[in-house]
């Protein structure tokens, strides 16, 4: 039975449109600012098998790594998933990226038939571990980072099981806000499992498993149309994660033919004692971003454009972590350098689409004070591209998450914000100059335990085709009486009343002469 390009393209909105809908009732139903107003999460809707159908446009390193939540799931609990049941993971060796981001997974069911999956990530400000936020500089090892959940039931017909929930409400020290943000996810499912099946009835019961793989089917035609027009060759880009005193190399071969992609991470540093490691899936959530970005991003965001994809990379990398590693920083900043070398060589193969180095960083900043943990990461400068000026101030690369309003700030936590705006000239010169980063400074009002996770604080976001490089970021402690003292980029410090802290984000590299 062969599906026409008008049903096809309805079914692809109709689909897109479960997902939204499933962020938009966990935007708006979390408790937590993290979610509510910062919006870091994601959520996406399954075939049977596995494969994403379609996802909302929410956040890349959550989307591209989420196929992974759920096939641990399959594979953890196989034909045994009944209706009205909710599955939880975290794992970063089973599933998940690392501990903060809580993946919840539905088998959704149509007349007691499994007809595919609806799932939502979402960051949790704590999650217990050596420090508020869950994101301890200083961490070796995954323990240290919080509490671990590998692929198990967490709720039926709606009610949390307490075998998932009471290990996690006792690791937490916000467990008031964690109930409120699961209970946020758990609707968001529930809403996706109705709108789903709605979804599938309105192209007719009967059409609904040949109209899912014609639509998989299309997105891999669409990818590897995409590819054939990039010239084949191999091409090599190196890029360094900052660790200390230390450089620690990502080096990647991008190799296109025959209609695919290979992405070869062989000579990247090994994994280290440290939290800069990051999981394989989180990997593959990059190579999927940096490819939709070279080649064309109105292909179909599911499993089948992903299909001419593929990852090379030995074990026990930075890239490709094993047991025990820590890996918190994998996620947010390794990742984000991991993007910047495959786009790095792709900009090779398609110097007309690939923009010059964003900031390149997430800008982690986390403060946990009695009874409250609060977590956000700021925005920076966009890389210019072949055809504009990068835009400033806002978040870029693997991430796609909004600023933290100052009003919802200043409501929850015990600071309040000092200065918050561009930082002028900031972003790399060029015939499109790159986007500026951002000034944001706080004023602790009681005592905190401050965490901050920082990149590209040595090493400047690189430019391309003649274009200058953005600035580095630079991170101040500011106490009554003392001279200002700049930060590393990752460091866990105890604050007291009246400090500051001003951080200043990287710009954007510039586009051209």
């Amino acid at each position: 039975m062969t599906v026409d390009a008008v049903t096809l393209e309805v079914a692809r909105n109709r689909f897109a449109a479960v997902a939204e809908e499933m962020g938009a009732v966990l935007r708006r139903t979390a408790y937590s600012p993290n979610i509510k107003e910062r919006a870091d999460c994601s959520a996406a809707v399954f075939v049977p098998w596995g494969e994403m159908l379609a996802q909302a446009e929410h956040i890349p390193v959550h989307l591209g790594s989420m196929p992974a939540s759920v096939a641990a799931v399959i594979e953890r609990f196989g034909d045994g998933v009944e209706p009205g049941m909710q599955y939880a993971v975290n794992d970063p060796f089973h599933g998940g990226t690392h501990l903060n981001d809580i993946t919840l997974v539905r088998p959704v069911f149509r007349r007691r038939r499994l007809v595919g999956w609806a799932a939502n990530r979402a960051h949790h400000a704590d999650v217990g571990g050596a420090a508020p936020g869950s994101m301890p500089a200083a961490a070796t090892r995954l323990a240290d980072e919080g509490h671990v959940i590998s692929p198990q039931a967490a709720a039926a017909g709606g009610r949390w099981l307490a075998e998932f929930l009471e290990p996690l409400l006792e690791a937490t020290r916000t467990p008031d806000e964690r109930r409120g943000d699961l209970s946020a996810q758990l609707g968001a499912n529930e809403a996706g499992a109705r709108r789903l099946v709605e979804a599938l009835e309105a192209g007719g019961a009967g059409r609904a498993e040949t109209v899912t793989r014609a639509l998989l089917d299309y997105g891999e035609a669409r990818m590897r149309s995409a590819l054939q027009a990039l010239p084949e060759g191999a091409y090599r880009f190196e890029d360094v994660l900052e660790w200390g005193d230390r450089d620690l190399p990502i080096r990647g071969a991008v190799t296109v033919a025959g209609g695919g992609l290979t992405a070869d991470f062989a000579g990247t540093a090994g994994q280290i004692e440290g939290n800069l490691n990051a999981v394989e899936a989180v990997t593959r959530s990059c190579l999927y971003y940096a490819v939709r970005v070279a080649t064309d991003p109105s292909i179909p965001a599911n499993g089948g454009c992903y299909r001419p994809l593929s990852l090379v990379a030995p074990p026990g990398t930075l890239v490709t972590a094993g047991p025990p590693a820590a890996v918190a920083a994998g996620n947010v900043e390794t990742s984000q350098r991991i993007a910047d070398v495959l786009l790095g060589a792709l900009a090779q193969a398609a110097p007309d689409r690939v923009p010059a180095a964003s900031q390149g960083t997430m800008n982690n900043l986390l403060v946990g004070s009695a009874g409250s943990v609060f977590y956000e990461t700021i925005g920076g400068g966009e890389g210019g591209s072949p055809r504009r000026a990068g835009q400033s101030g806002i978040h870029t690369g693997m991430t796609n998450t909004r600023n933290t309003p100052i009003e919802s700030l200043e409501a929850h936590y015990p600071f309040r914000v000092v200065a918050t705006g561009l930082r002028t000239g900031s972003g790399g010169g060029g015939r499109f100059p790159g986007g500026e980063g951002m000034v944001r400074e706080v004023e602790f009002l009681a005592p905190a335990t401050v965490s901050l996770i920082g990149e590209r604080r040595r090493h400047q976001p690189w430019g391309l085709a003649g274009g200058g490089p953005g600035a580095c970021g630079e991170d101040w402690l500011l106490r009554c009486g003392r001279a200002p003292e700049r930060l590393p980029g990752k460091v866990t410090l105890e604050v007291r009343v009246g400090d500051r802290l001003r951080i200043l984000t990287p710009g954007g590299g510039g586009w051209g002469r």
